[in-house]
């Protein structure tokens, strides 16, 4: 690949995806489109670059897919799904007692794991949730990936990262190799593409939003806007979920971080103007307000 060629493909990157690729990430883009330059029967990536220069938009989505698909797993991290089990849900099963509905958006949802953990510890609630309206978003730029989420198959090695084998065996299906989430645990997530880079007001509020390892591949401008869309979409005493090497901390003040909890963050009220809500407990709250 040549200095201009990955030049080229850095810009189309973020301006498709608001991917920000350093200068030393050259390897890393050999790497994903070899394969695709190759199964395209193509010799190379300059022959690829030039065909999507020349307006293969069909390829041109594939590039996109095949940089931003990133790696995850079930449960992933595992301390936000602790916290969403005994601390968050706990909280909003009372805040929302009298509507008795709940909204939670994972906004970079990938092959499906990270929607369908939250679909679990949801069902796990059991009775507390009971004629509950439980709606999860699951958004993603790829096509590809949503087709395999909506699927919700997995091999022996996806399900064996991560995820707890009690719950393989009381939510999973085995087919021959593979193992496929039952009906009821794919029926609670509704799979949307959705490109971060633009507009999701269309979405509605959320009490909860996941968005974790997406992030860090923007640049701190392009994470600074879509932080601020994301407060305006979250309801007052709800909850962002971020990864564990993400920050709002030098990139916005819409949000303040729960000192207790690493990764949880929830509007600041300085800037909303709409007081914390009864979710978190009083020691998280005082922490929150530091």
């Amino acid at each position: 690949m040549t200095p201009t060629d990955y030049d080229y493909l850095r810009k189309f990157l973020k301006e498709r995806s608001g991917l920000d690729l350093s200068p030393d990430k050259q390897y890393l883009v050999e790497s994903r489109l070899l394969p695709l330059a190759r199964k395209a029967s193509l010799s190379g990536i300059p022959d690829l670059v030039l065909k999507i220069r020349n307006g293969d938009g069909r390829l041109a989505t594939d590039v996109v897919e095949a940089m931003t698909t990133n790696e995850t797993f079930f449960y992933r991290d595992k301390i936000p799904f602790d916290h969403l089990r005994e601390t968050i849900l706990p909280g909003l099963i009372k805040a929302r007692a009298a509507r008795k509905s709940l909204r939670i958006w994972s906004a970079a949802s990938s092959t499906g794991q990270e929607p369908y953990s939250i679909a679990m510890c949801v069902k796990e609630m059991g009775a507390a949730l009971a004629g509950w309206r439980i709606e999860i978003v699951a958004t993603d730029l790829s096509l590809e990936v949503l087709e395999k989420s909506k699927a919700g198959i997995y091999s022996q090695f996806e399900v064996q990262r991560g995820l707890p084998i009690q719950h393989l065996m009381k939510y999973f299906t085995q087919s021959g190799e593979v193992w496929q989430l039952n009906a009821d645990i794919r029926a609670m997530v509704q799979f949307r593409q959705l490109n971060l880079l633009q507009d999701f007001s269309h979405l509605g509020t959320f009490d909860v939003i996941f968005c974790r390892n997406v992030l860090i591949y923007f640049d701190q401008d392009t994470k600074a806007v879509i932080f601020e869309r994301m407060a305006k979409g979250l309801e007052a005493d709800g909850t962002l979920l971020l990864g564990a090497a993400e920050s709002v901390v030098g990139i916005t003040d819409a949000f303040r971080p729960i000192t207790e909890r690493r990764g949880l963050y929830q509007l600041n009220p300085a800037r909303s103007g709409r007081p914390m809500g009864g979710l978190m407990p009083p020691s998280l709250k005082v922490a929150a307000a530091r």
